[in-house]
């Protein structure tokens, strides 16, 4: 039998975290059963770009789920919901806070009744301190926690382009529960796992935090570069196109003069003997190496890389990245048709693994209703 989860968003709540999570579990065979209100259901069917007529971010997030229709308003869908609890190995939310309270469904009261029961309640803060009852999106919780602070140029501060404080939460929530589903297998007792965004994030940020607390000066701002290591960045090449390299060490610094650059007296210029002197020197360094990089298209400069073993990566736009020779793919189907995602990270040896469709509204109501509305 499948692990049953029970996924309670798109009732009160924007954050892609929850269904990122969800969206993982049933990659690997759960049962996954997103709760929606009636009428629009998630508000994030409507969040653009869309894809034959659905929202890409819909179609990324809630393949392979059943989608039924509860309004918990109402005392005979409060009783299928509960019904639905009974029987579920993980019941996962994140809407505002307080709100399964409010409904009757607090976490304490549920772990009570059903003691095998995983609970993850996912927040923009937690449930302590005094940001606890603040509302938090993606962006507003990039801001918070510091995270453009590091990103952008000196000019600015900026966003990261995709939602990855949604992302950070949705992968910190899988793996508690899978730790928690493991736990289980042995103590047969569930338990309640609080995730916040802003908690996820702050723990990726822990290098720029530990610099800045401890060694008294907050990273730079530096757009495609490495604030504490050179050379660490893009670089534009005869045909307009640019490549990013990254020196680790002296033997590769080395290497990029004698083999790339052409000229090994560099590489003992007393200005660049040392990484901390190269960060110091920037400007100087990165004019030598743009000017060399601008004499030559850049596939003749990988050419160059790859010869000396230097670690490159092409700075690629968005319509390069469609046909990027590197890509796996899955086809999950949806309303419109048969839709070609980007893979998930992992593959399996020797399995071939199948996604489930992205559900329709409410499709599974009426199998759902039968099952459990007794």
């Amino acid at each position: 039998m499948k692990n049953r989860t029970l996924s309670m968003k798109g009732i009160a709540s924007t954050n892609r975290s929850g269904p990122f999570c969800t969206a993982m579990l049933a990659d690997l065979g759960a049962e996954v059963i997103k709760i929606e209100m009636p009428g629009n259901g998630d508000d994030s069917r409507f969040f653009g770009p869309f894809v034959d007529g659905e929202s890409a971010y819909f179609i990324w997030l809630n393949r392979g789920k059943e989608s039924v229709c509860l309004n918990l308003r109402e005392d005979e869908d409060k009783a299928i919901f509960a019904a639905m609890i009974a029987s579920a190995d993980v019941f996962i939310q994140n809407l505002a806070p307080g709100a399964v309270e409010r409904m009757g469904f607090g976490l304490d009261e549920l772990l009570d009744r059903h003691p095998s029961l995983i609970c993850c309640s996912i927040s923009g803060y937690g449930r302590e301190g005094p940001y606890r009852e603040q509302k938090a999106y993606d962006l507003l919780v990039q801001a918070e926690s510091g995270l453009c602070a590091v990103n952008g140029t000196e000019h600015g501060p900026a966003r990261v382009g995709v939602s990855v404080c949604d992302i950070a939460a949705g992968m910190q929530s899988f793996q508690a529960i899978m730790q928690g589903l493991f736990a289980r297998t042995r103590t047969g007792r569930g338990r309640i796992i609080d995730v916040s965004l802003y908690h996820a994030l702050a723990d990726w940020m822990n290098v720029p935090y530990l610099q800045t607390r401890y060694g008294g000066k907050s990273p730079a701002r530096v757009g495609l570069r490495h604030p504490t290591i050179a050379p660490y960045g893009a670089y534009m090449c005869g045909d307009g196109k640019a490549v990013l390299i990254s020196i680790q060490n002296e033997r590769e610094w080395v290497r990029l003069c004698a083999e790339v650059l052409g000229d090994a007296g560099i590489a003992t210029d007393s200005r660049f003997e040392s990484n901390n002197q190269r960060v110091a020197n920037r400007d100087a360094l990165e004019e030598i190496v743009a000017g060399v990089f601008s004499n030559a298209p850049r596939e003749s400069v990988i050419d160059l890389l790859t010869a000396a073993g230097i670690a490159f990566g092409r700075l690629t736009d968005l319509e390069d990245l469609t046909a990027h020779p590197q890509n796996r793919f899955i086809t999950v189907q949806s309303d419109g048709g048969e839709i070609e995602l980007m893979a998930p990270g992992f593959v399996t040896r020797g399995e071939t693994p199948s996604y489930g469709p992205v559900p329709a509204l409410g499709q599974h109501s009426d199998a759902i209703r039968a099952e459990f509305g007794g």
